[in-house]
């Protein structure tokens, strides 16, 4: 049950156990409300930028625009599910959960001095589900309506009162300013440079190369309890790089502060130059307690090879995670098994309890569906690592050659040939990062095998984010990470109305009535116990779809940085370089 009293105001709400910080508290146990303020934080990003809205589909946005919009309330990063005071400073949440209402902080405004009141936040919302991106009107397709009560309360009314989460998400709304965007157009100009409702304002950018942020001095939440100790830094900035492999060199030499490391192989062997030596760049592992989600090859069912499951499983088994982690990644990663995996929601076994009970609802499709998701544990196949055609990898091969039999191909002068088209099995994967080009070409040596050809089509930034967006491939590296708290989100990765929509995050496509069903037990789940049991029957049934051909994940954050940065210990439920400051400055 939410944690906020029926209709007395609170400064926080929750989701589960009680909230870790009370009424009085001053500020969160991983923030240094001691920390000097000034310098600069140096990012980088990859790509290209031509756009400083983040709330349209249209175009690709700047890095950090997160520090320009602030919320309703902030999410803590020490607990899986509680929200603090920000620009609401009191939640009144209906106990038949139908509506919520948020009281707007009277000391909150905008970085040019004009006050935020409710009709901003109705504004805000009324504005992003019409002229927003997708995502918005999925993820708050349960709320009926904004209504301005006064210049300081907002009221929220619910559809129904099943969705559990749904007022802690609206606290995540980022609140835009009205006054502004009336007289300026919210989507008309791409570049127009926005009124901040965040702790910092855009001072300069170059398209495609840089952006830099000023911080806000007269920022009006800086020293509420939720805020205090974070963004430190005077500036903050974002040098852009068209390659990762010049970015790390850039690094190395010292043109920005600090880089997460996605590549193994990099990270075991990339670092090397006098910081390193000198002991001035640290490499660290961030342990954290996230779920890994699912990364993987996501097959685009639209397209007409891959709407057959036997396919689909048949592709399945030709990857060989073994090899790649021992060659390529120096055992560094665990394979996924799961959509929800490190985490509490991911399926295992067979089902029982309340899962089976939630699927014996739909045995019988279920079972057209595939039957062993209630006899057989959804395992992923395994091989030895060896690089030659071990027993193991020629045992998932030799599978993989009867499914594709089964679906009616035939193998003709060592290509595999669909006798109805009489066209030989040869799609493409579509990559904008050289790190799985490695992984895609030992991939593709398997298939080969198979008689499958696997092209590799590598685009620059701009034109995979454009053709992603209009789910114009055949296969992708697609990643979906997962919240500690799965819910509204789902409907955006897996629901049928989605795999129409242009920008989703359906990357394969999926439209099945029963996965539908399942989000929205999911959402409407009353209590933990049922939540868990929804989201692992439909992890179960999304496995058995074969929709995804699962990759790998880690517990750490792999981290460098310049010994310039100062930090705390990081929290278990997040990462944020905005909780540092510059260590070669003096406090307060």
């Amino acid at each position: 049950m939410l944690s906020s009293l029926a209709l007395s105001a609170t400064p926080f709400i929750s989701l589960g156990d009680p909230a870790k910080y009370q009424h009085n508290f001053t500020h969160f146990d991983y923030a240094n409300p001691n920390a000097p303020k000034g310098g600069t934080l140096r990012n980088y990003a990859l790509g290209t930028f031509d756009s400083l809205n983040p709330f349209v589909l249209k175009g690709t946005k700047a890095s950090g625009l997160e520090l320009v919009y602030d919320t309703l309330l902030v999410q803590s990063l020490d607990e899986p599910y509680a929200e603090y005071a920000l620009i609401a400073n009191d939640i009144q949440l209906d106990p038949q959960n139908r509506f919520v209402i948020f009281g707007i902080d009277p000391h909150a405004q905008f970085s040019d001095g004009v006050k935020i009141t409710a009709h901003d936040v109705k504004y805000s919302f009324d504005t992003l589900m019409q002229k927003g991106s997708p995502v918005f009107r999925q993820y708050y397709g349960d709320v009926q309506e904004a209504v301005v009560l006064d210049d300081r309360h907002v009221k929220f009314s619910f559809k129904d009162t099943k969705n559990r989460e749904l007022a802690l998400i609206l606290g995540q709304l980022q609140i835009i300013p009205k006054h502004f965007f009336e007289k300026h157009g919210f989507d008309k100009d791409p570049l127009l440079v926005p009124v901040s409702s965040g702790p910092y304002v855009i001072e300069s950018f170059a398209v495609g190369k840089k952006i830099t942020y000023k911080r806000n001095k007269h920022y009006w939440a800086q020293n509420l309890p939720a805020q205090r100790g974070q963004y430190n830094f005077d500036r903050i900035s974002f040098d852009y790089y068209k390659d990762d492999s010049v970015a790390l060199q850039a690094f190395l030499s010292g043109a920005y502060d600090w880089r997460f490391e996605s590549t193994a192989k990099v990270w075991a062997r990339g670092y090397v130059g006098k910081g390193i030596e000198q002991g001035r760049i640290i490499k660290k592992l961030f342990k954290h307690a996230l779920p890994g989600g699912m990364q993987g090859f996501f097959m685009n069912t639209r397209r007409a090879l891959f709407k057959d499951a036997r396919v689909r499983e048949a592709l399945f088994y030709a990857f060989d995670f073994e090899w790649a982690n021992l060659n390529l990644f120096f055992s560094q990663y665990t394979r996924t098994k799961s959509y929800f995996s490190n985490s509490i929601f991911a399926s295992k076994g067979l089902p029982e309890g309340q899962e089976l009970k939630i699927l014996d609802r739909y045995k019988k499709a279920l079972e057209a569906y595939d039957p062993r998701i209630f006899t057989t544990p959804y395992l992923v196949p395994t091989t030895n690592g060896a690089d030659k055609l071990g027993s193991s990898r020629r045992e998932n091969l030799k599978y993989a050659q009867k499914l594709l039999k089964e679906a009616g191909f035939v193998v003709r002068h060592n290509q595999l040939i669909d006798p109805k088209t009489q066209k030989p099995f040869i799609f493409s994967i579509l990559l904008n990062n050289q790190a799985f080009e490695r992984l895609a070409l030992a991939y593709a040596k398997n298939l080969k095998v198979l008689g499958i050809t696997m092209q590799i089509q590598k685009v620059d930034l701009s034109q995979y984010t454009n053709r992603v967006k209009k789910f114009d491939y055949d296969m992708i590296v697609g990643n979906i990470g997962q919240s500690l708290f799965p819910g509204n989100e789902q409907r955006y990765y897996w629901g049928s109305a989605s795999a129409k929509q242009n920008g989703s995050r359906n990357y394969a496509g999926i439209a099945n009535p029963i996965i539908d069903d399942l989000i929205s037990l999911v959402i409407s789940a009353k209590d933990r116990t049922n939540q868990i049991a929804a989201v692992r029957a439909l992890d179960r049934v999304l496995l058995w779809g074969f929709y995804v051909i699962p990759h790998f994940h880690s517990s750490n954050f792999r981290i460098a940085y310049w010994d310039k940065i100062g930090m705390l210990a990081s929290p278990p439920y997040g990462f944020s370089p905005y909780l540092w400051w510059d260590r070669e400055l003096k406090g307060p």
